[in-house]
């Protein structure tokens, strides 16, 4: 029982939950186009959507999962979903994305169900953007932007706002405009009215020129801080690398329970939530094997299918991760109807980081999560298909020993442990295991330096005759 002088402390992860949880939009704004500039503008709540996709390829049950996937970014943004449209067409339309007649089809939808937005899947030109808001007088956003927007809400580290903010200037500057003429005007002359004062007559600049010179300057600053920052970061990681600890790196799909599989392994306390995007910032934490060799996990952020390039570019400390892990654990949702499809992307995107970094590409674990939630029938399919992966529930702890042995396996170990009496005739040996070495005692004894340490394997060979018994 707990008293109440002892009040127990949540741990931050739970109070993180609590805040996201209270992270709800703000119903009754009203978004109905006015004369605002973009800028502005982002600032107004997505509240009731209606999802639009346009499908160019695949069966129609990809199709479908698209756009549920669409929906499940849009609620985790804060919208309520109302419907869900989707147009055949061998490719999008250039002008209005779906099409002049769909596109009025999609008004008497928004007006009939009282919507204040509309999400494509799929990223729009600014022209499109422009062209289908025209038609269906709302708000018009595309992927891109809702999976900015949900960063936006749930990055809280200084270096993840700086990254996000970073993200949706890129996104933002050639799409800047906005609604009637106020972004058009210009500040000088007449037109800005007379009396105004020395300084302010004369051709001038437009507004929109004024917000992209703003813009430019303030991602010029952000891109110094995450500069900064990044130095920081690499200090952090340098030192784990010149650690003895193995680094592990755990990739995979927005919410295939990557936190929970850190937590299960390593008795972290960090957030868990089933909802996409959960974890924004690398987390690290310090773990073991069973033969006491102790390695280094990280969880990073989550990939999903067509993953903004801005957010790839700005989250590249998290993608950094993937470069130097000794392992990566790829952690795949078995409970998802698509995870084949969910590999894929992850696989993608690790790919191109690679390619971009010339590296040598870290062995890959392939990790089924989630068992406890997937069909037997499901589960049958996923052993076929992948059979050298292994099968584990983060939540009920089932398989995580097999995991633990298959990860120590597949990171042999780089040293050993010795117990040798060097001659004192070879202090080059006794020099070399200071020198390459871990050291936990020494002692001079008649025969000469007895030393027991953890050196690397090759040393270990050549030390092999000396082994004290």
């Amino acid at each position: 029982m707990t008293h109440p002088e002892h009040p127990v402390t949540p741990s931050t992860g739970e109070l993180a939950l609590e805040d996201r949880a209270s992270l709800r939009r703000v119903a009754g704004l009203s978004t109905e186009l006015t004369d605002v500039t973009e800028v502005e503008y982002r600032q107004l709540r997505l509240e009731r959507v209606v999802l639009v996709g346009v499908w160019t390829e695949g069966s129609a049950a990809d199709a479908d999962a698209s756009l549920a996937e669409l929906a499940a970014l849009a609620e985790t943004a804060g919208s309520e979903v109302l419907e869900g449209l989707i147009q055949r067409r061998d490719k999008p339309d250039p002008s209005t994305y779906i099409g002049s007649g769909k596109a009025v089809e999609l008004r008497e939808v928004v007006l009939a169900t009282g919507a204040d937005t509309v999400i494509c899947d799929g990223e729009l030109s600014p022209a499109q953007l422009n062209s289908l808001e025209k038609v269906v007088k709302v708000k018009v956003i595309d992927r891109t932007a809702l999976i900015l927007d949900i960063f936006a809400q749930h990055a809280t580290s200084r270096e993840g706002k700086a990254q996000v903010s970073l993200a949706q200037m890129e996104y933002m500057l050639p799409r800047l405009r906005g609604w009637g003429e106020s972004m058009s005007r210009q500040a000088g002359g007449r037109a800005g009215g007379a009396g105004g004062g020395v300084g302010t007559r004369g051709p001038g600049e437009t507004k929109i020129e004024t917000d992209r010179r703003r813009i430019r300057e303030r991602m010029a600053k952000l891109r110094r801080e995450i500069r900064d920052m990044k130095k920081i970061r690499d200090t952090q990681r340098s030192r784990r690398l010149t650690s003895d600890a193995a680094s592990v790196a755990i990739v995979g799909y927005t919410n295939a329970g990557k936190s929970s599989l850190l937590n299960a392994l390593t008795g972290a306390g960090v957030l868990v939530e089933n909802a996409l995007f959960a974890t924004l910032e690398p987390t690290t934490r310090r773990g073991e094997f069973d033969d006491g060799r102790p390695f280094v996990l990280t969880d990073t952020v989550g990939f999903v299918r067509h993953l903004p390039t801005q957010l790839v570019e700005a989250f590249r400390s998290t993608l950094e991760e993937v470069v130097d892990a000794d392992l990566l654990v790829h952690v795949v949702d078995g409970s998802d109807d698509h995870p084949l499809a969910q590999i894929n992307a992850v696989r993608q995107v690790v790919n191109d980081v690679i390619v971009e970094y010339d590296i040598t590409p870290p062995p890959e674990l392939l990790v089924v999560n989630k068992i406890d939630a997937a069909t037997d029938l499901g589960l049958a399919a996923l052993r076929r298909a992948l059979p050298e992966s292994v099968f584990v529930s983060a939540h009920t702890g089932e398989g995580l020993d097999r995991l633990r042995a298959r990860m120590a396996e597949m990171i042999p170990p780089t040293d050993a442990t010795v117990d040798v009496t060097i001659p004192y005739d070879r202090g080059d040996l006794v020099a070399r295991v200071h020198a390459d070495g871990r050291v936990d005692a020494t002692e001079h004894t008649a025969d000469g330096t007895r030393i027991k340490a953890r050196v690397p394997m090759a040393l270990a060979a050549s030390l092999g005759e000396f082994a004290t018994f």
